[in-house]
């Protein structure tokens, strides 16, 4: 059987821990996993993309065939690029599979023989998104069992260095 590439896409602004059992688990379920931080112009990070990258390339050290990656523009284009076959994304509740169910749909028109598989993430991951970890650390919360150890420390780094 040929090798199968997945490509698990996404900003990962901060890495959760949600994320990081995603791909440890793609690891395991795919011959090659490369985990792409896409550059969208039209948000507004709180970690820059090299930032990001590096905080993944540090917290996938060790989990065996993951790359880490960066792309812009369509998906689908940056996966023949790469000669992948599946898309990884993961799923925490029925609004996720609204939208990412539409965005699988519009991959597979726009090409046919790439395949959309969904992971839903660990039970204890499930209410985890970057969007809610910014909020709670920005408002004082405690972040310690939703992010990997060096994401808090970074996050601490980035928000009260940062202030006046």
């Amino acid at each position: 059987m040929a090798e199968i590439l997945a490509i698990y896409p996404g900003s990962f602004d901060p890495i959760t821990n949600g994320h990081l059992d995603l791909i440890e688990r793609g690891s395991r379920l795919f011959d090659r996993l490369i985990v792409a931080v896409l550059t969208n112009l039209d948000k507004d990070p709180l970690f820059t993309v090299a930032e990001r990258v590096e905080m993944l390339q540090e917290v996938a050290h060790g989990i065996p065939h993951v790359s880490v990656d960066t792309f812009s523009g369509l998906l689908v284009d940056y996966a023949g690029e790469k000669r992948a076959q599946v898309i990884l994304r993961g799923i925490r509740a029925f609004t996720d599979y609204e939208y990412e169910l539409q965005m699988a749909l519009m991959n597979r028109k726009l090409e046919p023989e790439l395949e959309t598989v969904f992971l839903m993430p660990a039970l204890s991951y499930t209410y985890v998104s970057s969007r809610l970890v910014r909020e709670i650390f920005q408002h004082g919360g405690s972040v310690k069992d939703l992010v990997p150890p060096l994401v808090e420390e970074r996050l601490h780094q980035k928000v009260f260095q940062s202030k006046p």
